[in-house]
């Protein structure tokens, strides 16, 4: 099978039709960054390690930090498109390489984090996971992300996973 990409489009390079916001798309990224911050703020609030720890830097610094980024920098106008040459770019969602890998770390690094309650680990993975789906979300299909209400049902489980109320964990006995 032979592929080739697809003919550049006739007409000037500046032959690109201007962006036009989404209805409602500047409430969504404004409760996505709200949610952001709120999930960074739960973050931040775990307890500490008994013993210093490096991974307790980590939590504390590094991932609230991603999670306010990647939460306030989405960006419908980086989603999937085609270049001028006529080959598929993957869009970034407006949020850059490093923050998406301190995301991704969240799973390997929990495992270092004992300290902290199994239902705590778990609503991290969902906080980290909310993030990362809220992010290609945006990057793969911001029309449906902003008018089908996509992004505010991510938003609706990171707030969930990031409620400081959450249940108190209790050993089995």
């Amino acid at each position: 099978m032979t592929l080739l990409p697809l003919p550049v489009p006739a007409g000037p390079a500046d032959d690109v039709p201007p962006y036009e916001p989404w209805e409602g798309q500047t409430a969504a990224l404004a409760a996505a960054g709200a949610a952001g911050r709120r999930a960074a703020a739960w973050v931040r609030s775990l307890p500490a390690p008994p013993l210093p720890a490096p991974v307790s830097d980590w939590l504390a610094g590094e991932l609230p930090a991603a999670i306010e980024t990647a939460m306030g920098s989405l960006d419908l106008e980086e989603c999937d498109h085609m270049a001028p040459n006529g080959r598929a770019v993957e869009g970034t969602g407006g949020v850059d390489a490093a923050t998406m890998s301190t995301l991704a770390a969240v799973p390997v690094v929990l495992a270092e984090a004992g300290w902290l309650a199994p239902d705590q680990q778990a609503r991290l993975l969902a906080v980290a996971s909310a993030v990362t789906g809220a992010v290609r979300l945006i990057a793969q299909d911001p029309g449906t992300a902003i008018l089908h209400g996509l992004l505010t049902r991510l938003c609706a489980v990171l707030d969930h996973a990031a409620r400081p109320d959450g249940p108190a964990w209790t050993p089995v006995q």
